[in-house]
């Protein structure tokens, strides 16, 4: 069964690439010489495949069998990797003059591939991982290969400031050595059989199930906090590299700062999380986290250089819960109805598309600073939903 497990603890960790996408905005920010607006078009044409992919691609999924999607979601990656690689940028530095956007395009079209072979990945990985599982073994390898996302998500903060001072690399080393790692994943999947556990009695979601629970307030809040949370956390995670750049003056060194300030705290956590729930109920837990989250951004806006830094661990560790949270307690409200919640709040992750780009329009016009503005107005809306669902919710049709 071990044998079984490594090709989707591999997956997991390919999933955990299109994450790159938060400290991609201030590389290439900086190399491609964008604005803040132009800067945050990488994660708009990544997590809008979330939008326009995950329901879909689940009910393929329910027609043609694990394998094949999670196959796919792998090829899918590796092609957008191909792309920039094809077109010079493999970690070589190179120099591209300022208002010539071809490299750049190239890039976006790379994001938009290897976030749409993120999102099959995510549609696949966590059932696929109860199929291939040991009786009485699911959770903990789910929880496992969750923090072995987490280390692939992790890539796009770490390695470009290795690289670039021990080999004198730039950024774009992070194309081929993802490659390499799907390439492999790809080797152990391939012999892989898998043995669906379906239910004969469950209905099959299918798109007009999905969207016909959005009539129902008390799910439509709850999406809608998915796509709040998920663009604060893609907002945060491109714009503290810059404000520790632009701000404080933070050169070379801020990528790794930046993920021991805000993503660290995000993995460390979820694992204090798991403890916390053991004693408090999830509904009372979302409310203290998201305030906590709110105080860490609010700290943020005294421009004072230690309080930006405690403010930001107190995001990161505001932040890691609410996604779980918010998921269970939609699911928990109606589980017979599972399949089409998971698919509306997996659709809802293309938040991370759309907030990003407001965030740049308001850095653009008011300064870095005032950018995140706009994830502390995502966390209010969090916390008012998060009120609301302490309240006995409205039955679902």
């Amino acid at each position: 069964m071990k044998t079984k497990t490594l090709p989707i603890f591999f997956a997991f960790l390919c999933m955990g690439f299109g994450d790159v996408v938060g400290p991609l905005v201030g590389l290439a920010k900086d190399t491609f010489q964008l604005s803040y607006t132009m800067a945050q078009l990488v994660p708009f044409v990544g997590f809008i495949m979330f939008a326009v992919l995950s329901v879909p691609m689940g009910i393929y999924q329910d027609k043609k069998g694990k394998k094949l999607i999670l196959i796919l979601g792998l090829v899918v990656a590796f092609v957008g990797l191909l792309l920039p690689m094809i077109n010079g940028m493999y970690g070589a530095p190179v120099h591209f003059n300022p208002g010539e956007y071809s490299s750049y395009y190239v890039v976006l079209l790379s994001i938009l591939l290897l976030c749409a072979g993120a999102t099959i990945l995510q549609v696949v990985g966590n059932p696929v991982m109860r199929d291939v599982s040991p009786e009485g073994a699911y959770a903990k390898n789910l929880s496992l290969a969750q923090s072995i996302k987490a280390v692939g998500s992790s890539f796009g903060f770490l390695l470009p400031p290795l690289v670039g001072m021990t080999l004198g690399l730039d950024w774009t080393i992070l194309f081929p050595a993802f490659s390499l790692l799907i390439v492999i994943t790809l080797i152990l999947a391939a012999p892989l059989k898998i043995s669906e556990q379906r239910d004969a009695s469950t209905k099959r979601a299918s798109l007009r199930s999905c969207l016909a629970l959005l009539k129902n307030g008390y799910v439509l809040m709850m999406v809608a906090s998915i796509f709040a949370y998920v663009g604060a956390e893609v907002s945060m995670s491109s714009g503290v590299p810059i404000l520790l750049k632009d701000t404080f003056g933070i050169q070379g060194l801020s990528l790794w700062i930046s993920w021991a300030i805000f993503f660290l705290p995000i993995v460390l956590g979820r694992f204090g999380g798991s403890i916390i729930l053991s004693w408090l109920s999830a509904k009372k837990f979302l409310i203290i986290t998201t305030i906590l989250a709110a105080f860490g951004i609010l700290a943020m806006f005294s421009t004072n250089e230690i309080l930006t830094y405690i403010g930001i661990v107190l995001v990161g560790l505001g932040f890691a819960n609410i996604f779980p949270l918010v998921f269970s307690i939609t699911i928990e409200h109606m589980p017979e109805r599972s399949n089409e919640l998971s698919g509306l709040m997996v659709m809802a992750i293309s938040g991370g598309a759309i907030v990003p780009l407001i965030m740049g329009k308001v850095a653009d016009a008011g300064g870095v600073l005032a950018g995140f503005a706009v994830p502390l107005a995502c966390l209010f809306y969090i916390l008012l939903a998060s009120l609301a669902a302490r309240r006995k919710p409205a039955a679902i049709a």
